[in-house]
């Protein structure tokens, strides 16, 4: 059996090779694809994942390295979904481009089924077996959009990095699929290969134990207007300072546009702070692996967790409450990873005070789950109707002042859940009409 992995990111592929490295695909004996999809909005501008400094060291663990980019050009990774009669006939040419044999059986390993261009080959090799790996914390969430019968019942488990102590993934649960997580060891191994190949890119003696900021890439998908995005990241890098820190590191988000640099600059510069890039295409954890930071900020990336979780860096959340009230619709799948943030890691004020997550680590298998089952149902309730007792019963039990941040009163109105916000009876808006006519007359 041949086994084609697929990737669009470096922390997806060194995923992969932990996966590998922990032997969850098999024997190496197999042949092994690594098929890397760039999907920036612009890949012509942005560098390939397989040009990646420190990249090198993953190619080794696949038979082949194959660009997909080259080869659906001039096409866009994220949008190209050939008709469903063209399947047949892509089959046949993508196997004889990649030398398998029409009859060898293929696995496929994807990222984020619900879209290309996982959701592309899982209907092109309609007969592969098909492994989802993880999505960072946004697995914890529910499927964005389930994928029909005939994929899902090909899909044999969903792997994960166990980014939350004592939390399953709900992606993909309903459709009853196992799950396995990626060794914890496994992947800090892989991590260290890729630090020690780019050790030299920074001066470690220089920056070591400074504390890093994770920018976000919040505008460009209308989460919060620019100006809103340059000044959460002023909040975290005030909050730092505050702490009385000279040199701050910042790690932007791969697709961060130059306003973000110029913007966080002037902040730095206001604050007395001396402000590093990160800005080689490398994940995060190297800089962990490598710097050892005193403290992570950020809003709600992935990164946080895996500085707490594989590394033992404290960490701090900045801007979430905004962030709750702003994500639209309530079924964007960002809702998942910002209420993780929001509910069970430490804040950052901007007076560098670092208060206490709202849900004690002690307590998140009985307050966060409850609250993930209830913020879920409502995002995709229609995929998960079995969860709606247990989401009813959380909202009679819980829903305050407090925990009302991770609801809207729409949504539980439109799924008739307690804490709905109750219409007025129409004859009462009729009355109040005829109030005011009558006092304008």
């Amino acid at each position: 059996m041949a086994q084609l992995f697929v990737a669009s990111t470096f922390f997806g592929a060194m995923s992969l090779a932990a996966a590998l490295d922990s032997g969850q695909f098999g024997p190496a004996d197999q042949r092994r694809i690594l098929l890397v999809s760039n999907n920036a909005t612009a890949p012509e501008v942005v560098a390939p994942l397989d040009a990646a400094p420190g990249f090198e060291t993953l190619r080794s663990r696949f038979d082949e390295v194959i660009s997909w980019n080259d080869l659906l050009w001039p096409f866009h990774p994220s949008t190209w979904q050939p008709r469903e009669q063209e399947w047949p006939l892509l089959n046949r040419l993508l196997r004889h481009y990649w030398n398998l044999a029409q009859d060898e059986p293929l696995h496929l390993v994807v990222e984020s089924i619900q879209v290309p261009p996982a959701r592309v080959f899982a209907g092109i090799f309609d007969d592969a077996a098909i492994t989802v790996y993880s999505d960072g914390l946004m697995s914890y969430g529910p499927t964005r959009e389930s994928p029909p019968r005939d994929i899902a019942t090909r899909i044999d488990q969903v792997l994960y990095l166990d980014l939350v102590p004592d939390l399953e993934p709900l992606l993909l649960s309903e459709y009853d699929i196992a799950r396995a997580t990626i060794g914890g060891e496994a992947f800090r191994s892989v991590v260290a290969e890729v630090a020690k190949a780019v050790d030299g890119v920074v001066d470690r003696d220089e920056l070591a134990g400074t504390p890093m900021l994770l920018g976000q890439y919040l505008a460009a998908l209308n989460i919060v207007t620019a100006a809103e995005e340059d000044e959460l990241h002023a909040r975290m890098l005030r909050g730092v300072a505050a702490q009385g820190s000279r040199t701050v590191l910042f790690k932007p988000h791969p697709s961060t546009t130059t306003r973000t640099f110029s913007a966080l600059r002037a902040t730095a510069e206001r604050s007395g702070v001396r402000l590093v890039m990160l800005n080689d295409p490398v994940p995060v954890e190297v800089w962990y692996e490598t710097l050892r930071p005193s403290l992570v900020v950020g809003a709600f990336s992935t990164g946080l967790s895996t500085a707490s979780r594989y590394y033992g860096i404290p960490i701090a959340a900045v801007g979430t409450e905004l962030l709750l009230e702003r994500i639209t619709p309530y079924q964007n799948s960002n809702r998942i990873p910002v209420t993780l943030a929001d509910a069970t890691m430490p804040r950052l004020s901007e007076d560098g005070t670092v208060h206490p997550p709202r849900i004690p680590a002690d307590r998140l298998r009985e307050e966060l789950l409850p609250l993930l089952v209830a913020v879920s149902y409502c995002m995709q309730n229609s995929a998960y109707p079995h969860l709606r007792d247990e989401a009813a019963a959380y909202l009679r039990r819980n829903l305050n002042d407090d925990t009302g941040r991770y609801f809207k009163k729409r949504r539980l109105a439109a799924l008739r859940l307690p804490g709905a916000s109750q219409p007025r009876p129409r004859y009462a808006t009729w009355l109040a009409a005829g109030a005011r006519r009558l006092r304008g007359s």
